[in-house]
């Protein structure tokens, strides 16, 4: 897949992009500006996916989202952001962007994300888009039942429905009844989609 890392940061561009190239399914480009970016995408894309910087100079808000995706013929484009909120986060999402990806997230969750991306999925870090203040509740205790965290704990080590029953001494269909209320809970596209939210929200 041909990935375009769009940053005005040289440190957070080269850094990504040769993170990426460490994937032997991945060639990555890299862009330092919004300009250089557009006549890339025109030049050698659409790509696969493109990572645009939300605070590119010569474009203000999510004028440089809208940019690129219109370039990139319909392919995704997802915003990545070392400052921007939730706000920012959600409207970009609500804009058609493929995701929002916190500069602080871990590398190997990074390639995580943009395979999910590429494969036509939406992707935000649930611990960043429902940040709250130190003192709230945590997303998982307000919103899962006992059981239904046992459950996501099996989903999260791999385990098939049938070992997760024979583990809890549940009837298979329960399992799946638990697992579809908890990608409900978790706006999770898929069983797999679910254990990667409760990954990189810290889950155990």
């Amino acid at each position: 897949m041909r990935i375009l890392v769009a940053d005005d940061h040289e440190l957070v561009r080269d850094t990504i992009s040769a993170y990426l190239e460490r994937e032997q399914d991945i060639e990555a480009r890299a862009a330092s500006s919004m300009e250089e970016a557009g006549r890339m995408i025109e030049q050698e894309g659409p790509f696969d996916l493109v990572l645009l910087d939300y605070a590119m100079p010569g474009v203000s808000g999510l004028e440089g989202l809208r940019l690129a995706m219109r370039l990139n013929g319909g392919k995704p484009v997802a915003l990545i952001s070392g400052a921007a909120g939730q706000d920012v986060a959600k409207a970009a999402l609500a804009a058609g962007a493929a995701g929002f990806l916190p500069k602080t997230m871990a590398a190997r969750s990074l390639v995580h994300a943009i395979r999910f991306m590429v494969s036509g999925e939406q992707y935000a870090p649930i611990q960043f888009l429902q940040a709250v203040e130190a003192e709230a509740p945590d997303p998982f205790e307000a919103r899962l039942t006992p059981r239904e965290k046992q459950v996501l704990g099996g989903l999260c080590r791999g385990l098939a429905n049938k070992e997760i029953a024979r583990e809890l001494d549940l009837q298979e269909v329960t399992v799946k009844l638990h697992v579809k209320t908890i990608c409900r809970k978790l706006d999770a596209r898929n069983r797999t989609h679910a254990a990667m939210i409760a990954k990189e929200a810290g889950f155990t």
